[in-house]
């Protein structure tokens, strides 16, 4: 959320793009909606089950006045990221993903855990596994590397200037 607030400032209206079907989306909802109210903004929840609902959830979030949509995290939009990439550029929103991969897609701006770091963790435990762990005994390890991508191109077409300080610490700038 900050980070979406310093690329939209104006935007005190946020939507957030949630799967109802996802089993994380109550918890994601409230951390959303706490991160977004510690910052002054208000948040409303347009949810799309599937591809056939992200037309109706782009004309409901343009019909709310928010000036801002962040997606969560969720397989069928990673799948969709095309359509809603092109939804958010026709409608002219700013909009946060999870993951670099809307980033490179064209989307504005990402940030999330590193899906190479995971996949490198992945190959620790299969290691471990292969050599006589059992797996119900090895812990549980949390994200440690995040990334933040920045579509430039996607900002100069949505005429959003990022702020310099944002450009610095991103991880990559998509020119």
């Amino acid at each position: 959320m900050e980070l979406l607030r310093e690329v939209a400032p104006a935007a005190t209206q946020v939507a957030l793009l949630m799967n109802p079907d996802n089993l994380n989306v109550a918890v994601d909802t409230r951390a959303l909606q706490d991160a977004a109210r510690s910052l002054g903004r208000r948040t409303v929840v347009m949810e799309a089950r599937g591809p056939t609902e992200l037309d109706g959830a782009f004309e409901a979030i343009r019909q709310s006045s928010a000036g801002a949509v962040v997606v969560a995290s969720d397989p069928m939009f990673l799948g969709q990221r095309h359509r809603i990439i092109a939804l958010a550029a026709q409608h002219r929103l700013p909009v946060m993903y999870w993951t670099r991969d809307f980033a490179e897609a064209g989307g504005l701006i990402s940030y999330g855990t590193s899906i190479a770091w995971m996949y490198h963790q992945a190959g620790v435990y299969c290691g471990r596994i292969l050599k006589g762990a059992k797996p119900g005994e090895l812990p549980v390890v949390q994200p440690t590397t995040f990334e933040l991508v920045i579509n430039q191109k996607t900002a100069r077409t949505l005429d959003i200037v990022i702020p310099r300080p944002l450009l610095l610490r991103a991880d990559t700038v998509i020119d």
